[in-house]
C-alpha cells in the first residue's frame, strides 16, 4: 500500500469557500519556523461577487472572551496577518511556494487559489491549561488560526456562515547537542547532631522525551542522629502566565512515594523511575498542554525555549519541569533538579508526486465531549466533497 498523504479541509456552510492544508503542526526550530500554506477552494456562484481573505492569528486568552476586569480585556491578539486570495492579486503560479500546494491546485481545479504566511520571530508556542471536566468556556491559551472568510472587503462583518477557522499548533523540538546532566547536593545539620545528613541528586541527561522514563540517581549519607522516615519523588510543572500577571501554576505530574527510610549511620543509593505523561493526568484543571487541537490528543507541554533577544512577556504562558526529591526527616529536606521535557526533532519530511492524498474532513463528531469549543459556530462546520472537483 503506498504511503498517504492527509489533507485536511474544511468547508464552510454556504459553500463559497474552502480550506485545504497539508499538516497543522508547525515546527518552530530556534532560527527559524515552518511557514504556514495551503490552498483556498472557492465558489464563484456562492460568493455572489465577495471576495475572499485569509488570516493567520495568533491569540492569548486568559480567561473567558466576556470577562473585562477594571478595564483589561482578558482576550490579546499577539498577530493578526491577513490576506487577499480572490479575486487574486498575482498570477497564480507565483503563490506556489511548496510541492503540497503544486498538488492541490491540480486536483481541485482553477478556483482554487494557493495562500502563504510567514510566522514572526517573536511568537510564543502553543500552550492551553488543561480545564476540569465540567468548566464551560475556553480555556487559558496561547492559540493560533487560519480563518478563510467571503466578504465586500476585508473590513466588513463577517458572516459565520461564510467563514471557516482552522486551528494550527506552533510547537518546539528538543534543540540539537546534549546539555550537562543536572546535578543537585546538599548537606544539612541538625541539633544534637554532630555530623550531618548528605543527600545527592541527578539525573541521566538535561532534555527527556514525552513518555520516556527519568531515572533519578539519589545518594543518602545519613550520618546525623536523625531517622529518615520516607523518600519522596515527584516531577513538578510550572506554567507561568508572563503576559499579564507572572502567575504560577504548579502541578505534579508524577510523584513515587518510596517508603524508604535511612537509619542514622546508614547510606542509601538507588535509582528511581517516574514517567510524566498526561494519561495520568487528564482530570486535573491547570495542567499546562501542547496546544490542544479540536479533533487531536496531545501531550504534557513542552519547555518553553526563549529565542535569544525575544522578550520573555510576549511568550504568553512559559512551561518548565523538575524533579523534587524531598527526604521526610523530622522536617523535610527537599532538593529540586531541573530538566527539559520536549518532542524528539523528527526525520525530514519528504513529498513524493505518487503519494495518495487523503482528505479528511472536521465534522461534529469529533467533538464530542470537548470541553469549551469554538467550533460550534454556525459557519465553522465541514462541508462535503460536493465543493471538490471528482477524481477523473
Amino acid at each position: 500500500m503506498s504511503p498517504k498523504n492527509v489533507i485536511f479541509k474544511k468547508i464552510c456552510k454556504d459553500k463559497s469557500v474552502g480550506v485545504y492544508m497539508g499538516k497543522r503542526d508547525f515546527v518552530d526550530r530556534g532560527d527559524s519556523v515552518d511557514p504556514v500554506d495551503g490552498v483556498i477552494l472557492v465558489d464563484p456562484e456562492a460568493l455572489q461577487g465577495r471576495k475572499v481573505f485569509v488570516t493567520l492569528s495568533c491569540t492569548f486568552r486568559y480567561g473567558r472572551d466576556d470577562m473585562d476586569v477594571m478595564g483589561i480585556a482578558f482576550r490579546r491578539e499577539l498577530y493578526l496577518s491577513t490576506r487577499q486570495v480572490y479575486p487574486p492579486l498575482q498570477d497564480r503560479e507565483k503563490g506556489i511556494h511548496t510541492k503540497i500546494q503544486a498538488r492541490l491546485l491540480r486536483k481541485l481545479g482553477h478556483n482554487a487559489y494557493p495562500f502563504f504566511f510567514e510566522f514572526p520571530d517573536n511568537l510564543p508556542c502553543s500552550v492551553a491549561l488543561q480545564p476540569a471536566p465540567r468548566d464551560v468556556g475556553k480555556q487559558c491559551a496561547v492559540e493560533f488560526e487560519i480563518k478563510a472568510f467571503s466578504a465586500e472587503s476585508q473590513d466588513a462583518k463577517v458572516r459565520k456562515r461564510s467563514s471557516v477557522t482552522l486551528m494550527l499548533r506552533k510547537v518546539q523540538y528538543a534543540p540539537e547537542g546534549e546539555g550537562t546532566a543536572p546535578s543537585v547536593e546538599t548537606t544539612r545539620e541538625f541539633v544534637m547532631s554532630d555530623k550531618p545528613l548528605h543527600v545527592k541528586a541527578s539525573l541521566d541527561k538535561e532534555i527527556y522525551y514525552h513518555g520516556e522514563t527519568i531515572k533519578v540517581h539519589v545518594n543518602v549519607t545519613n550520618n546525623s542522629s536523625k531517622n529518615i522516615k520516607n523518600i519522596v519523588l515527584s516531577v513538578d510543572q510550572v506554567a507561568t502566565v508572563v503576559l499579564y500577571s507572572n502567575d504560577s501554576y504548579v502541578k505534579c505530574v508524577d510523584i513515587e512515594d518510596s517508603g524508604d527510610s535511612v537509619s542514622p549511620g546508614a547510606t542509601l543509593q538507588k535509582v528511581y523511575k517516574l514517567l510524566p505523561v498526561l494519561a495520568n493526568n487528564r482530570e486535573r484543571r491547570g495542567i499546562a498542554l501542547d496546544g490542544k487541537l479540536k479533533h487531536e490528543d496531545t501531550n504534557l507541554a513542552s519547555t518553553s525555549i526563549i529565542r535569544e533577544g525575544v522578550l520573555k512577556e510576549v511568550m504568553g504562558i512559559m512551561v518548565s519541569y523538575r524533579v523534587m526529591v524531598k527526604l521526610i526527616v523530622g522536617g523535610e529536606v527537599g532538593l529540586e533538579v531541573p530538566f527539559k521535557l520536549m518532542h524528539p526533532k523528527p526525520d525530514a519530511e519528504t513529498e513524493s508526486a505518487e503519494e495518495e492524498m487523503v482528505f479528511q474532513e472536521f465534522k461534529r463528531s469529533y467533538l464530542k465531549g470537548m470541553v469549551g469549543d469554538d467550533e460550534d459556530e454556525e459557519g465553522n462546520v465541514s462541508g462535503g466533497d460536493d465543493m471538490a472537483p471528482k477524481e477523473k
